[in-house]
């Protein structure tokens, strides 16, 4: 099932949820000692491996991290080759100057902002919303 590619309607049908929890990027050398059911994503870069994982894992772990983060998911299923969303949610948080960290799934977009942040985040995206119904 392809997602939506209009970027009107994508916007109209964000539904943006705070998801439970703090969570942490982090960089790690090797994944072998960290159990896959913690981590909530990885990406493989050339300095080292970096993991999104809970703030309560890491601590358990012992892996070191400098931001905290509460993760939001845009519950419309967009298609991964819709154009134009990344821009116009970062656009949206900018104004309100909140800085974002993003990761889009098959289904859905993720957006990591500061945990201070969340609540105006959510504001923001519900009124981005909106103002496209």
């Amino acid at each position: 099932m392809s997602g939506l590619k209009n970027l009107k309607a994508i916007i109209a049908n964000l539904e943006p949820e705070l998801n439970e929890g703090v969570f942490v990027f982090a960089t790690v050398s090797s994944t072998e000692d960290i159990p896959r059911s913690m981590t909530l994503c990885e990406i493989k870069e050339k300095e080292g491996i970096t993991i999104v994982i809970s703030k309560e894992h890491a601590d358990a772990l012992q892996i070191p991290y400098d931001f905290e983060a509460s993760w939001i998911t845009l519950n419309v299923h967009s298609a991964l080759e819709a154009v134009g969303l990344t821009a116009a949610f970062s656009k949206a948080l900018a104004e309100v100057n909140i800085s974002c960290n993003v990761i889009a799934g098959y289904y859905h977009d993720h957006i990591f902002v500061g945990t201070a942040d969340k609540e105006k985040a959510i504001i923001a995206l519900k009124e981005m919303a909106q103002n496209f119904s």
